[in-house]
């Protein structure tokens, strides 16, 4: 069986709901879905996780789907597919770091530099330095180790999975067998709406493709990492 895993479409980084989808985002799920009809994706199943953003992605796949005259089957939903809480993890490294260069220049929301201080505050949170969160970087693995078993046994030749990317990323780091410092790394390159497909194999997930765009190809105006 083969999971194809799609990071959703750019949310809204640095508004006061992240939790939906930009204009932009809406357009690159719906590229996807235009891709994934024409290239006779026809998946058995669906599973999302249970965040706003991962449904509006699907939403537009589905719609793509429906303008070629498609149906997709329909989806369930596992919360466990959910991503960790990115504003308490952020928000607790910039109070630490508060005057620190790079926290000061993300505080613009200069994009080079809000990337800079995501990796940073997410290795800060895999040393466990960043106080009490919601989560452990320990315990967000489990829960994205376990949502990767649950995927097992849904039955059909080819899973479409939506996610967000550091959930992705954990599966990606177990299936690769690599350590926590690159799975950071993972989750750093991982564009919205990129696909990523893994292959089961022995109970076990197998990294095929990471971080595909070929829906858009031809707009790299498109590419997004926030």
């Amino acid at each position: 069986m083969t999971l194809l895993m799609v990071r959703h479409g750019q949310a809204s980084f640095g508004k006061a709901n992240y939790d939906e989808l930009s204009e932009r985002g809406h357009l690159q799920a719906y590229h996807l879905g235009l891709w994934l009809a024409d290239h006779q994706h026809r998946f058995s199943h669906i599973r999302i996780g249970g965040m706003h953003r991962h449904k509006q992605t699907l939403d537009g796949i589905a719609k793509a789907y429906e303008e070629r005259g498609l149906q997709l089957p329909q989806h369930d939903v596992d919360h466990g597919l959910n991503e960790f809480d990115h504003g308490s993890v952020f928000s607790a490294y910039m109070q630490q770091h508060a005057d620190h260069p790079i926290v000061k220049a993300a505080a613009t929301g200069e994009t080079r530099a809000t990337g800079a201080m995501v990796h940073a505050a997410l290795l800060a949170w895999v040393d466990d330095r960043l106080g009490d969160l919601p989560e452990t970087w320990h315990n967000f693995g489990m829960r994205a180790r376990l949502a990767a078993e649950r995927l097992h046994d849904v039955e059909g030749d080819e899973t479409l999975v939506v996610s967000s990317g550091g959930l992705i990323s954990r599966i990606a780091q177990a299936a690769l067998d690599i350590p926590d410092q690159r799975a950071v790394d993972l989750n750093i390159s991982l564009r919205n709406s990129a696909l990523s497909e893994f292959h089961a194999r022995d109970r076990q997930w197998r990294l095929g493709m990471w971080n595909a765009l070929p829906h858009l190809h031809n707009a790299k105006d498109m590419w997004t990492y926030f």
